[in-house]
C-alpha cells in the first residue's frame, strides 16, 4: 500500500511579502577620520597647526569612501574644525558624516532607503526579515517601518514561518 502526502506550503499561500533590510546595505569602505590625532595633547585644537595639516594632507585617499568625522577624544573642538575636514573630503568620498559608524551606517541606510517607493507595498502583508549576514542597524528597521506603516496592511518581524506582529492596519 502506497502512502502519498501532499504537503502544503502555507508560507508561500500566506500572500506574505518578505523584505529584507539587507537588500538596502550601502556598498563601499567605511572609514572613521577620528580628529583625536590632530589634537595637541588630545586636548586643544591648535587653529594654525590644523589648518596647516588640512592643507597639506592627501585628501585622496578617501575616495569612493563613507567616511564617518569623529572626535574620541574628551575635547571641545569648534565646529568650524568638522567643516574643514568635510570640505576637504566632500570631493573625493561617497559620503561624509559626522559622527561614529553606528552615525555612518544610519544616514547610509536612510539614503538607500529613501531612494524606494513605498507604493509597491500597498495594501501588502509585510514581513521585514529579522536576521542574516549583512548586519542591519535597528535605526534601518525604524526608518523601514515608519514608511511602511502608511501603506502596507500589516507589518511584521522576523521570518515568515516565525512572526512578530508589529502593526495590522483596521478595516
Amino acid at each position: 500500500m502506497e502512502i502519498q502526502e501532499n504537503f502544503i506550503n502555507k508560507v508561500a499561500q500566506s500572500g506574505l511579502v518578505t523584505l529584507d533590510p539587507a537588500d538596502f546595505y550601502p556598498e563601499g569602505e567605511r572609514v572613521i577620520y577620528d580628529i583625536k590625532g590632530n589634537l595637541f595633547m588630545e586636548l586643544i585644537l591648535k587653529e594654525k597647526d590644523f589648518r596647516e595639516f588640512v592643507k597639506g594632507h592627501d585628501w585622496s585617499q578617501y575616495t569612493g569612501k563613507n567616511v564617518g568625522i569623529t572626535c574620541t577624544a574628551d575635547a571641545i573642538v569648534p565646529a568650524w574644525a568638522y567643516m574643514l575636514l568635510a570640505n576637504r573630503m566632500a570631493p573625493y568620498a561617497k559620503e561624509v558624516v559626522f559622527g561614529d559608524m553606528d552615525v555612518l551606517e544610519t544616514v547610509l541606510f536612510e539614503k538607500q532607503i529613501s531612494k524606494v517607493d513605498f507604493e509597491q507595498y500597498r495594501d501588502q502583508r509585510i514581513v521585514l526579515k529579522g536576521c542574516g549576514d549583512i548586519p542591519v542597524p535597528t535605526s534601518a528597521y525604524v526608518e523601514l517601518t515608519k514608511r511602511l506603516t502608511p501603506v502596507a496592511k500589516s507589518l511584521m518581524f522576523g521570518e515568515p514561518c516565525s512572526t512578530v506582529p508589529i502593526y495590522k492596519r483596521k478595516d
